[in-house]
């Protein structure tokens, strides 16, 4: 069975949000709230298929669920399997990587202003109870 182990202190343990993260607070440390994306169930599917050659987006985990900022505002807290998460304050808007994979309407899609309020690339969490995580765990806001 597959699963994800998170933890506070180190995100998914081995994964380069303590190396490599692409944000650092201000003293220079990984900032906790890039620790986890979860991306749109259905962004996803629109995207990706399993059996192309297109690389997967590299997300956390897909989850069917609205993830507009009035359904899930920055601070709320999502549990999944055994763990527990916060809504980050930092806004996914898509990377250069987004538009090299998916393409330059995918990327002005997911950017538009007006689909901000929607978060269609998903969300950003940092971790708030170390858990694990099993294939077909449900998220659900606490």
């Amino acid at each position: 069975m597959k699963k994800i182990t998170l933890t506070k202190a180190q995100g998914i343990p081995g994964e380069r949000w303590m190396t490599q993260p692409w944000l650092r607070t201000d003293v220079g440390a990984p900032h906790p709230g890039i620790q986890v994306c979860i991306i749109p169930r259905r962004v996803l599917d629109l995207v990706w298929a399993p059996n192309e050659e297109v690389l997967h987006p590299g997300d956390t985990f897909a989850a069917d669920l609205d993830m507009s900022e009035g359904n899930l505002p920055t601070g709320q807290m999502l549990a999944v399997g055994t763990a527990i998460l916060r809504v980050s304050e930092v806004f996914n808007d898509a990377c250069v990587k987004w538009k090299a994979r998916y393409g330059p309407a995918a990327y002005e899609w997911i950017r538009k202003p007006e689909h901000r309020v929607l978060r269609l690339r998903g969300v950003l969490c940092s971790v708030e109870q170390d858990g694990v995580i099993h294939a077909g765990d449900l998220l659900r806001k606490v």
